[in-house]
């Protein structure tokens, strides 16, 4: 099977809802299609530490927060306004920001072109910060401005934070990715482990 050698061209960028029961078991809605994507940027978040005895560095502890950064879009839909950042639509269909509104919780899902398959991509629990306001006169031509999402992606209580298409992901797999959130059903020391 022939591999990626390179990946290039964002795009395919989809939400669904996330819910989390009180013993902190994930369930996501059907996922809906955000269009205009224009760029995403995630760092990283947490770093490994070192535990020092015997005088060097005795174990590496791993400290994997998540992911913070940006996503850039042509214009937030209002149904992600509303279902994500709180807003509230009135009688009169005014989008309203309330300061005591709680920002909901979601999964982001992606993807990015490759030279022989697309690379699809999930973060399972995600929260976006308001918007800022931003936008200038036209000039001599019309310049296209874009709104940006500050996006934290952090661990479901199993800790798990994201999961990728890979090389050899089944056909079945590939193909529903933005039907249903994929749930792994993966093996860790001999148990089952299902998200």
């Amino acid at each position: 099977m022939a591999n990626n050698k390179i990946k290039y061209n964002f795009k395919n960028v989809h939400y669904a809802m996330l819910t989390v029961d009180e013993a902190g078991a994930a369930s996501y809605e059907k996922p809906v299609a955000i269009s205009g994507a224009v760029s995403i940027s995630l760092d990283a978040n947490g770093e490994p530490e070192n535990f020092y005895a015997d005088g060097t560095a005795y174990y590496v502890i791993n400290n994997n927060m998540g992911y913070d950064g940006d996503l850039e879009l042509a214009i937030i839909p209002e149904d992600f306004r509303i279902s994500a950042l709180s807003k509230i639509s009135d009688d009169n269909k005014v989008l309203i920001e309330n300061a005591d509104s709680e920002l909901k919780a979601f999964v982001l899902l992606f993807e990015f072109d490759g030279d022989v398959k697309h690379i699809r991509h999930v973060l399972y629990k995600c929260t976006a910060s308001r918007p800022g306001i931003e936008g200038k006169t036209n000039e001599d031509s019309r310049e296209v401005q874009t709104e940006t999402l500050t996006i934290k992606a952090t661990p479901l209580a199993s800790s798990v934070v994201k999961a990728k298409t890979g090389n050899e992901t089944t056909s079945t797999v590939y193909a529903d990715w933005y039907t249903a959130v994929y749930m792994s059903s993966i093996t860790e020391n001999g148990s089952t482990v299902t998200e």
